[in-house]
């Protein structure tokens, strides 16, 4: 690909230019699953990682550390379950709350997969050099985004631009 827009039009297209870098990689990474047979998502691994280490939680609980939103953590806990990977229980106290854990066949699969986690994350680090010098400017945009939302940034600019 000798043209490449997204990388011409540099900060403007700082969406388009990250969402691409992702889907590459999480498009590789289900390759690799299909290719060793393992009927897992990419985006499953954190799931996965947090309920490995807080063993149950509310669907509320997962979505909050992550911060997705509530609807797509709904999605992601049922097409885990319906793969056999979590078991949803209610809550004894509240009944309204349901409490995701993993179950036995993710529990079996577990080191399997923590070996193959471990692998994606060494490949990561190849491709950033050893320099996690990104993530200092993804903390900074990621706290400035919470302190100040990009559609708040974005329609002041707007409306600034249509006063002059």
């Amino acid at each position: 690909m000798d043209f490449d827009f997204i990388k011409e039009l540099g900060y403007k297209a700082l969406d388009s230019r990250l969402k691409r870098i992702s889907d590459r990689m999480s498009h590789d990474v289900r390759k690799f699953y299909k290719e060793f047979g393992i009927d897992v998502e990419p985006n499953w691994y954190l799931i996965f990682m947090l309920l490995q280490k807080k063993q149950e939680m509310s669907i509320t609980d997962i979505a909050e550390p992550l911060g997705y939103s509530h609807p797509s953590v709904v999605v992601i806990i049922k097409k885990m379950t319906e793969k056999g990977y979590l078991i949803i229980k209610k809550d004894s106290i509240d009944k309204r709350k349901q409490l995701v854990s993993l179950s036995p066949k993710a529990i079996e699969m577990l080191p399997q997969l923590r070996q193959i986690w471990d692998s994606c994350e060494k490949a990561i680090l190849q491709l950033l050099v050893n320099d996690l010098s990104i993530f200092s400017y993804l903390d900074t945009i990621d706290q400035e985004l919470k302190n100040d939302s990009f559609h708040h940034r974005f329609k002041q600019e707007y409306l600034k631009s249509i006063d002059s």
